[in-house]
């Protein structure tokens, strides 16, 4: 019998193993975290698929997406990155990464981690939406909104109310499977 999937993965079998294996699945892990809010912020204006297929260069690209080294990223090293072809060149987002790295570090320093910062918007437990299609399925909402904003106010560069709700649904904050998913009832 085959499996009900989201129709957003699709047949491609990077995205199916995507959704079957990480999307909305909680995570509380800050290196984790810094991953998906830098995958979220180059994938920006492109679709998903081409971040999954370069993620593998993001993570040797960016030392294993390690904030701690991300922020310390000099002239040279921007400038090596905006030359590697094995991921997302855009000056403005490799930017956006340090400084996200910088700003990271400073939530980590006020809250004591970044999970404790973050899923401390949705009270340290995962919203559970009940969704028959994805056609249901919003880009953003009031609480994306919110989140966006207070990152922003913190300094941090390509957090948008649609990056940031996208961000939710990857790290599980939102369970956004429609109900007939099989991953529904799973995470």
């Amino acid at each position: 019998m085959k499996k009900i999937r989201c129709t957003w993965c699709g047949d491609d079998p990077l995205y199916l193993a995507y959704h079957d294996n990480e999307w909305g699945v909680p995570v509380y892990d800050d290196q984790t975290l810094f991953e998906f809010l830098i995958l979220e912020t180059f994938q920006a204006g492109l679709s998903w698929i081409t971040i999954l297929k370069k993620r593998e260069n993001f993570r040797k690209a960016f030392d294993n997406f390690d904030y701690k080294k991300i922020a310390t990223y000099s002239d040279g090293k921007i400038s090596s990155l905006l030359q590697d072809a094995g991921i997302i060149r855009n000056k403005l987002k490799v930017n956006s990464t340090v400084t996200n790295a910088h700003y990271f570090m400073e939530i980590i320093k006020e809250f004591g981690s970044f999970s404790s910062y973050i899923w401390g918007f949705v009270n340290e437990k995962p919203i559970k939406n009940n969704y028959k299609n994805q056609a249901e399925c919003p880009a953003n909402t009031p609480l994306s909104d919110k989140i966006s904003n207070d990152l922003k106010n913190r300094g941090f560069k390509f957090v948008g109310t649609t990056v940031i709700y996208a961000y939710m649904q990857a790290t599980g904050m939102i369970n956004d499977h429609i109900e007939a998913c099989f991953r529904y009832q799973e995470v």
